[in-house]
């Protein structure tokens, strides 16, 4: 691309990507609290749900595949943005994993509460993602595969 030309308009770009996907883990973040208290609030009991459980089963296959090859592009472009949307796509595998565990929680032993719990163990985590997004600043080993190249 033309822009890749002038090493400014890239890193300005890079740094503006960055800040979106940073922004789009606050906001990922907040939704998840938000969602996450008021279900234990209400005592919202979720529903049994079979394609639910094959979904999540599936995330946990496809969503590691797919981060591993936005790194591999990542890395092979320079670019800290397509680490950053790796690492946005290997928190869905997490929140896949965390989602499956309560609803085998649930369908098996009743346990209600135990999806939206562990939904809010990840808050802390996906918020400190966006925050350093959002600030600019890429991850450790973002910025590591791409000083190889």
């Amino acid at each position: 691309m033309s822009v890749d030309s002038d090493m400014h308009r890239r890193e300005a770009n890079e740094k503006r990507a960055l800040r979106f996907v940073g922004a789009c883990f606050l906001l990922l973040a907040s939704y998840i609290a938000y969602d996450s208290i008021l279900d234990l609030w209400a005592k919202r009991v979720p529903e049994h749900s079979i394609p639910g459980i094959v979904l999540a089963c599936v995330s946990l296959v496809v969503m590691p595949l797919l981060s591993r090859g936005k790194r591999r592009v990542g890395r092979a472009m320079g670019s800290a943005a397509m680490h950053a949307d790796a690492k946005q796509t290997e928190f869905c595998a997490y929140l896949s994993a965390i989602l499956l565990v309560g609803l085998l929680l649930n369908n098996f032993f009743g346990l209600w509460w135990s999806d939206p719990l562990a939904a809010l163990i990840m808050v802390p985590v996906v918020a400190k993602e966006g925050i350093d997004g959002v600030r600019g600043r890429a991850c450790a080993d973002c910025c590591t595969g791409m000083a190889r190249n």
